[in-house]
């Protein structure tokens, strides 16, 4: 099976009602470049708002609980998302890692509480700068993914579908640096093979691989042109429709290529 190109805005805690003028700015574009698949990612007040509007694009979360409810003040669980209109959500995020303090284990927790509600995961991992300076990046994400990706998915006949993995190195996000195109080939060849071993060869070889990490749409037809990158998680690109539809261009020109 071939897979689109995946292109995810991650808003992060940005927008209000404004907002939903870029939102449908880029669904309308979204629906021109069917060779892609646009997706974005709204602050939790955003996505049912979102959902209601969008033809196209899908509509996620940048989090969830892993419990299904309870005593739990101010979270959100997977099941309320899904309710809501979401389709995926975003795990694993180093922000929330370093920021939060989440583990592994409680990343796999949250994972396994989105398949089972029936959202898509899109699961990130990276190293920080002094890891990759040290030599140590593959090992460490690779231990990272291992320790983070849901169980509950290995059963599924779709896993290609519900699972998607972000590679974003923790020093590229929002600082304008972009690991080489050597690197991210490196890496993501890697995170393939870890897939392929995790699932076999249909599944893991069918899982798309993201890159995230000061996408531009300057140096996306290069990254995404990337042997292994099957699409990209955007950040600060993603809150304008010409910026953010920019990088969804340059993917569909490399399917065309």
């Amino acid at each position: 099976m071939t897979q689109r190109p995946y292109i995810v805005g991650n808003w992060k805690m940005h927008g209000t009602r404004a907002m939903l003028a870029e939102a449908r700015a880029i669904d309308r574009a979204a629906q021109r470049h069917m060779r892609v698949e646009v997706a974005i990612a709204p602050p939790f007040t955003l996505i049912h708002p979102i959902h209601r509007e969008a033809e196209l694009i899908a509509v996620g979360a940048q989090n969830c609980h892993e419990a299904d409810g309870g005593a739990h003040t101010g979270e959100i669980s997977a099941g309320m998302l899904a309710d809501a209109g979401a389709k995926f959500v975003i795990l694993g995020h180093s922000e929330r890692r370093q920021g939060q303090k989440e583990s592994n284990a409680l990343v796999r927790a949250k994972a396994d509480a989105a398949i089972e509600a029936g959202l898509r995961v899109i699961m990130c991992c990276g190293e920080d700068e002094a890891t990759r300076d040290a030599g140590g990046a593959v090992d460490f994400v690779k231990k990272q993914l291992t320790a983070s990706l849901p169980k509950s998915v290995e059963d599924l006949e779709d896993t290609a579908e519900r699972l998607t993995v972000a590679y974003e190195p923790i020093w590229a996000i929002g600082t304008g640096k972009t690991a080489s195109l050597a690197d991210i080939a490196e890496m993501h060849a890697a995170i393939r093979a870890l897939l392929v071993e995790l699932y076999g060869e249909e599944k893991g070889s069918d899982i798309r691989i993201l890159y995230g990490g000061s996408v531009k749409p300057e140096n996306a037809r290069d990254i995404l042109g990337t042997a292994e990158v099957g699409g990209a998680l955007v950040g600060g690109a993603s809150l304008t429709a010409d910026s953010f539809m920019g990088i969804a261009l340059a993917a569909g020109e490399t399917v065309d290529s």
